[in-house]
C-alpha cells in the first residue's frame, strides 16, 4: 500500500488543475464535489498507508518513492522523491484529514459566492494543501522549497480572496513580504548546504553533518540560523509574527486551514526533520527555545485584548506556535510533533466553531456585539468549550492537557531543558487560560446582542463534532508516567526524531506527578481568573482600562506590541518617502536614455536609405576606400 503515496498530493493538485480548467463552467455542487472529493480521496489514502506503514514497517521506518530525476547539473540531481516516516506521516494525516474537514465544512461557509468564485475558492484550497503535502513529503530540500513557495503563493491568493476590498489586498501584500524575509534566509541556508556537501538530499545532509561540521563551528551555526529564518517566518515567530493576525482577512476556513494544517506548522517541520543541524549548534537552539518563549508569553498578552474574535485566535496560534518552538529548543522532538497534531484537532475546531458563530450572526466577528449566543446554537457552543478547554489544557480530560503538560515536563527535566523555558511557558499556560475563557464568556454568555441570520446545517457541524472528540481523546496516545506510562506517540516519533533524554525511574515520575499538579493548577487558576474578569466582575477590567496606564498597556497589547509601528518606521515610510521623492525613478533615467540614443541612430540611418542605386554605390566606394586605408596605413 505504500507505494500508492504518490496519489496523496497528487490528487489535491489534480483537483486544482480541474477546477482551475473548468471552474468557470461548473455549477456550485460540482466544484464542490471535486474540491471536496479530492481531498478525501486523499485522506482516505493516507489512512490505508499509515495503517500499512504501523502493522507492517519498513526498514528503518523509512519509505522512498522516487517518481523521476528533476535536474541533473554538474553532479547535483535532485529527485522528485517523496519520503515516508513517523515525522511525516503524522503531518500527512493531519494535512489530508484536517483539511478534508475544512474543506467539508467551507461548502456551506462560502455558498454565498458565485459559482466562479465559489470554484476559485476550491481551487486555491486544493492547491494550498497539495503544496503543504510537497513540503512535508519531500526526500530533499529543493523539492521541500518548491512547496514551501507553494503554501506562501497560497496564502497569498487566499488571504487576499476578496480583493476588491482593499484592506485584504494590503494583508496580502503583508503576509507575502514578510514571509519573504525569512524564505531568502532560508535560500541562503539551502546555498550553504549544497556548497559544503553537493547535495540537498535530506538523508543524506543528517548522515554527514556530524562528519564534516563539528559542534559549534561557524558554519553549522550560520546554517542553523538561517534555517531558523525561514521557520520564524512561515511559523509567524518574533520577530516576523506580525503577518499572521492581519492574514485573518481571509474567510474563516482559510484561517482553520493555514492555522490547523498548513503553513505555519511548515517551520515546525523545517526545525524537527533538520534536527541534527541543530544538534550541531546547541547555541541556535537555545535561541530557538528563547524565541518560543517569548512568542507565547507576547501573543498571549496580546490575545487577551483582541475583541475580534478570529484575531483572538491568531495570537492564540502564534502563542501555541510557541510552545512548539520552545520545544523545539529544548530538544523534544516528538513533544513538538504531539502538540502540533493535538493544536491542529483544537485549533481547527475554534476557527470552525467561530466560524460557525460569524455566519449565523451575518458575519459578525466583535464579540462585544455577540453574548448568550449558547442558547441560539447549542451544538457549536458545546464543541466550541470543548476546543476551548484543550486550548486551555485543562486537565485529564482534554487533548491540550497531555501535549502541553509533555512540552512542560521536558523543558523541566530533559537533556536540554531549561528552569526558565519551563517557567515561562508555565506563565504561558497561565495567560492561555485567562484569554481563552475570555473569549467564552464574551461570545456565548450574557445577554443577547444580535440575533441569528442564518443556522449551520450538518456540513458544518459534523466536522465540529468530530474535531471536538479528536481535541478529547487526542491525547490519550501520550498518557504520561503517573496514570500508566502509555507513550505509543513518542516511541513511534522517536524511530525518526531523537529522545530528549529525561530523568527516569520512581524520582522521575515523583517530579512528574507533581508537575502535573502544577499544571493542572495553573489551567484551572487562569480560567478560574477568567471568570471572575470577564464574566463574575467585568467592570474590574473597565474601570482599569480607564485609567491612563491601564489605557496604554491596553492599546499597546492591542497593536501587538508596536512591531508593526516599529517596522512602519524603520522600513515602510522611509520607502515609501523614497517613492514620493523618486516619481520620475532616476534609475530608468538611464534606460530611457539607451532607448532615445537607439531611436536617434534609427532616425539617422534611415535617411541613407533613398532608393537610389548611384548613392548606394558611392556609400561602398567609399567604406571600400576607408577599409584599404586601413589597412594600408595601420
Amino acid at each position: 500500500m505504500l507505494e500508492l503515496l504518490w496519489m496523496v498530493p497528487a490528487l489535491p493538485f489534480l483537483g486544482y488543475i480541474i477546477l482551475a480548467l473548468f471552474g468557470g463552467r461548473m455549477t456550485k455542487g460540482i466544484s464542490a464535489a471535486v474540491g471536496v472529493g479530492m481531498l478525501g480521496l486523499s485522506a482516505l489514502i493516507t489512512i490505508v498507508i499509515a495503517i500499512s506503514f504501523i502493522a507492517s514497517p519498513p526498514e528503518g521506518y523509512l519509505f522512498l518513492q522516487t517518481l523521476w530525476k528533476w535536474v541533473d547539473v554538474a553532479g547535483f540531481s535532485p529527485a522528485i522523491a517523496l519520503r515516508l516516516d513517523p515525522v511525516s506521516l503524522v503531518f500527512i494525516f493531519i494535512i489530508t484529514f484536517v483539511g478534508f474537514l475544512i474543506h467539508l465544512y467551507s461548502v456551506q461557509y462560502m455558498e454565498e459566492e458565485d459559482s466562479t468564485w465559489y470554484a476559485r475558492f476550491f481551487a486555491y484550497m486544493n492547491l494550498f494543501v497539495g503544496a503543504m503535502l510537497m513540503l512535508v513529503l519531500a526526500d530533499n530540500l529543493l523539492l521541500l522549497y518548491l512547496g514551501w513557495e507553494g503554501v506562501g503563493l497560497c496564502s497569498y491568493l487566499l488571504i487576499g480572496y476578496w480583493y476588491k476590498d482593499p484592506a485584504n489586498g494590503a494583508a496580502a501584500r503583508k503576509a507575502f513580504i514578510v514571509t519573504r524575509v525569512g524564505d531568502t534566509a532560508m535560500a541562503i541556508g539551502l546555498f550553504i548546504l549544497v556548497m559544503a556537501f553537493r547535495t540537498l538530499n535530506i538523508q543524506e545532509i543528517l548522515r554527514h553533518v556530524p562528519l564534516v561540521w563539528p559542534v559549534s563551528s561557524q558554519a553549522v551555526v550560520i546554517t542553523a540560523l538561517m534555517l531558523l529564518g525561514g521557520a520564524v517566518g512561515k511559523s509567524a515567530q518574533l520577530p516576523l509574527q506580525t503577518w499572521l493576525p492581519d492574514a485573518m482577512a481571509g474567510p474563516t476556513p482559510v484561517s482553520a486551514l493555514i492555522h490547523a494544517a498548513t503553513m505555519v506548522t511548515a517551520g515546525v517541520y523545517l526545525i524537527a526533520r533538520m534536527h541534527v543541524i541543530f544538534l550541531q549548534a546547541p547555541e541556535v537552539m537555545t535561541i530557538v527555545g528563547i524565541i518560543g518563549a517569548l512568542t507565547l508569553i507576547i501573543a498571549g498578552f496580546s490575545a487577551i485584548t483582541q475583541f475580534d474574535i478570529k484575531k483572538v485566535l491568531a495570537y492564540s496560534t502564534i502563542s501555541q506556535i510557541g510552545y512548539m518552538f520552545l520545544a523545539l529548543g529544548v530538544g523534544a522532538w516528538s513533544a513538538a510533533v504531539f502538540h502540533f497534531m493535538i493544536h491542529a484537532f483544537f485549533k481547527a475546531l475554534l476557527f470552525l466553531g467561530a466560524g460557525a458563530v460569524i455566519y449565523a450572526l451575518h458575519h459578525e466577528q466583535n464579540m462585544f456585539k455577540m453574548g448568550g449566543v449558547k442558547n441560539m446554537l447549542p451544538l457549536t457552543f458545546w464543541t466550541f468549550v470543548i476546543g476551548s478547554a484543550s486550548l486551555a489544557a485543562l486537565p485529564l480530560v482534554t487533548g491540550g492537557f497531555y501535549s502541553k503538560d509533555l512540552i512542560l515536563y521536558l523543558a523541566f527535566t530533559g537533556e536540554h531543558g531549561s528552569k526558565l523555558l519551563y517557567f515561562a511557558g508555565l506563565f504561558g499556560a497561565l495567560i492561555t487560560a485567562v484569554y481563552t475563557s475570555r473569549m467564552v464568556f464574551l461570545t456565548f454568555y450574557g445577554h443577547e446582542k444580535t440575533h441569528l441570520h442564518n443556522r449551520p446545517g450538518p456540513v458544518m457541524e459534523v466536522p465540529l463534532i468530530i474535531l471536538a472528540v479528536l481535541s478529547t481523546i487526542g491525547g490519550f496516545i501520550e498518557l504520561p508516567g503517573t496514570l500508566g506510562h502509555f507513550p505509543l506517540f513518542s516511541n513511534f516519533i522517536q524511530n525518526i526524531l531523537p529522545s530528549p533524554g529525561s530523568g527516569e525511574g520512581h524520582e522521575g515520575i515523583g517530579t512528574e506527578l507533581m508537575l502535573q499538579i502544577v499544571a493542572a493548577v495553573v489551567a484551572i487558576g487562569g480560567v478560574f481568573i477568567g471568570y471572575l474578569l470577564y464574566y463574575k466582575k467585568p467592570e474590574t477590567v473597565q474601570n482599569f482600562k480607564q485609567t491612563p496606564s491601564g489605557q496604554s498597556l491596553y492599546k499597546f497589547w492591542l497593536y501587538g506590541w508596536g512591531f508593526d509601528w516599529v517596522y512602519d518606521t524603520l522600513f515602510v515610510k522611509p520607502i515609501d518617502w523614497i517613492a514620493q521623492v523618486n516619481k520620475s525613478d532616476v534609475i530608468d533615467l538611464i534606460y530611457t536614455a539607451i532607448a532615445w540614443l537607439t531611436r536617434g541612430f534609427n532616425r539617422m540611418f534611415s535617411f541613407t536609405q533613398t532608393g537610389r542605386l548611384r548613392w548606394y554605390a558611392m556609400g561602398i566606394a567609399f567604406g571600400a576606400i576607408v577599409a584599404i586605408t586601413i589597412v594600408v596605413f595601420l
